[in-house]
C-alpha cells in the first residue's frame, strides 16, 4: 500500500513536472546524459549470459571512491560471477567507467515500476548491494518480490538526515525489514537502521570501508605537479565548495609571507563549480593555471586549479598540509581519510557531520586541526612553520587510518556467507 502510493505521488509529480524537465533535457547535456538507460533501456553489453551476476550500486564519485577496494576484492573473490555497477550522476558513472570498464557500469534506472522491472528482467541478480543508503522503493520491492537478497554496505544516516528518516518510520519499516543485511559504518547507523524498521539481528556494525580504500596509483596531475615544482610545497585543498575558496584565496597572503615556496592547488568537489571557481581564481589576480590545460613549470605562489575527476586522492600525497572542504560551510564535511593515508597533517572546518565518527577518531588521537573561517590562516600557518609538530600529528593520523583497516574484508565476507546460503537452497 505505501509504494502504491509512493508511485501515484510519483507519477504525479512527472506530470507536473514534465515542462520543466523537458527544457531542462532540451538545453542541459547532463540531464540527457543516459536517459534512455533511466528509462528502463538495459545497455545490449549487459544482457550478455554466461554468469551470475552481482548488481552493486553507487550513487556519485564518493561513492564510487569508497567502494573501489570492494569491487577489487569482489572481482577476486567470485569469479565465477559479473559484477556490475551502476551510478546515479554523470561524474560517478565517468568515474567508475574509468576505474571499472565501461563494459560493466550503467546508469541506475529511475525508480518507476517499469523501469526497475526491465532491468531486473535483464540482469536477473542473484544480489543487489546498496553503498550508503541508496533506498528507492519500486527497487527494493522488485527484489523483495524476486527473492533477491539485499546487502547495504557502508551504510549510514548522517545526522542532517536522521530526523527526517525518524519521523517517516513507520513507512520505512516495510521496506527495510526484508533487507538481507545492513553492514553499518558505525553502532550509532547500526541503531538507526533498527530503529527504522531493520530486522535487529541483520544489523551489524562492520566499520567503515573507506579506511580500506587507498589510491591504487599516482595519478598523472601528481606526477605532472611533482616534476613542475622542484622544492616548492604544495598546499592541497580538496573536494572544496563555494565560500572555501574565497577563504582560502584570502588566506593565501599571509601564508605565502610565511613561506614564499608554497603552491596551492585547488580541488573543488563539484565539476560544474569549476568555471566558477577559474572566474575567481581570474578576478584575484594571482598566477594560475588549469590541471585541464596541462601543467608547465609552476612559480612560487601560484595556484592549480585541479579540474579533474579522480586524481584528488594521489595529489594528496604531496601535500605539505591539507584542507579538506565542506567543512568551513555548513555542508557536513568529506572525507579526512584521503589525505591520512598518506600521513598529510590535516586541516578541516567545524562541520563535520558527514564524517563524525572518522573524524572524532581522529580529533581523539590529535591528529587533525579544526580551524573557523576565520582561524584558518593562522592553523595552516602553525602547521607549515613547525614540521616536527605536523609530522607527529601525520603520523598520528596514518595510525588511525590503518587501525580501523578490515572492514571490506568483513563485508566480502558476509556476502560471500549469503552466496552460499543462496546456492545451497533447493
Amino acid at each position: 500500500m505505501i509504494v502504491f502510493f509512493y508511485n501515484l505521488a510519483l507519477f504525479a509529480a512527472l506530470v507536473l513536472g514534465s515542462p520543466w524537465w523537458l527544457w531542462r533535457m532540451a538545453t542541459t547535456q547532463k540531464y540527457r546524459e543516459g536517459l534512455a538507460q533511466r528509462l528502463g533501456r538495459v545497455p545490449a553489453v549487459l544482457r550478455q549470459g554466461g554468469h551470475p551476476v552481482l548488481w552493486l550500486h553507487a550513487v556519485s564519485v564518493g561513492e564510487v571512491l569508497a567502494v573501489s577496494r570492494l569491487v577489487d576484492e569482489l572481482t577476486q573473490a567470485f569469479p565465477n560471477f559479473r559484477l556490475l555497477i551502476s551510478t546515479t550522476t554523470r561524474t560517478g558513472q565517468d568515474l567508475a567507467r574509468q576505474r571499472f570498464g565501461p563494459e560493466r557500469v550503467f546508469y541506475c534506472p529511475l525508480d518507476l515500476p517499469w523501469a526497475v522491472r526491465a532491468y531486473l528482467r535483464a540482469l536477473q541478480p542473484a544480489m543487489l548491494i546498496l553503498a550508503e543508503t541508496e533506498f528507492w522503493p519500486n527497487l527494493l520491492r522488485g527484489c523483495f518480490r524476486r527473492q533477491i537478497p539485499i546487502v547495504v554496505v557502508n551504510a549510514r544516516i548522517s545526522d542532517r538526515s536522521w530526523p527526517r528518516y525518524r519521523r517517516l518510520r513507520a513507512l520505512w519499516r516495510p521496506l527495510l525489514s526484508p533487507l538481507r543485511l545492513a553492514l553499518t559504518q558505525s553502532e550509532t547507523d547500526a541503531e538507526r537502521l533498527r530503529v527504522l524498521g531493520c530486522t535487529p539481528d541483520r544489523v551489524t556494525a562492520s566499520g567503515n570501508i573507506k579506511f580500506d580504500v587507498r589510491a591504487a596509483q599516482e595519478s598523472e596531475a601528481t606526477r605532472l605537479l611533482r616534476t613542475s615544482a622542484d622544492s616548492l610545497r604544495f598546499v592541497v585543498a580538496g573536494s572544496t565548495l563555494e565560500g572555501e575558496e574565497a577563504a582560502l584565496l584570502e588566506a593565501w597572503p599571509q601564508l605565502l609571507a610565511a613561506d614564499p615556496n608554497l603552491v596551492l592547488v585547488l580541488a573543488p568537489r563539484h565539476p560544474e563549480r569549476f568555471g566558477a571557481v577559474a572566474a575567481l581564481l581570474h578576478r584575484s589576480g594571482l598566477q594560475w593555471s588549469r590541471r585541464s590545460s596541462g601543467i608547465e613549470r609552476l612559480a612560487p605562489g601560484s595556484v592549480v586549479l585541479l579540474d579533474t575527476i579522480g586524481e584528488l586522492a594521489s595529489v594528496y600525497s604531496l601535500a605539505a598540509v591539507a584542507f579538506v572542504g565542506g567543512s568551513v560551510v555548513s555542508a557536513g564535511g568529506h572525507n579526512p581519510l584521503e589525505p591520512a593515508q598518506f600521513a598529510v597533517p590535516i586541516v578541516m572546518g567545524p562541520h563535520t557531520a558527514n564524517f563524525r565518527a572518522i573524524t572524532d577518531d581522529l580529533i581523539a588521537h590529535d591528529a587533525v586541526r579544526i580551524a573557523t573561517r576565520e582561524q584558518l590562516a593562522d592553523v595552516l600557518l602553525a602547521l607549515l612553520r613547525n614540521t616536527a609538530s605536523s609530522a607527529a600529528m601525520s603520523a598520528r593520523a596514518r595510525q588511525v587510518f590503518e587501525a580501523q583497516a578490515g572492514a571490506t574484508a568483513r563485508t566480502v565476507h558476509a556476502i560471500a556467507a549469503i552466496l552460499r546460503e543462496r546456492s545451497a537452497q533447493p
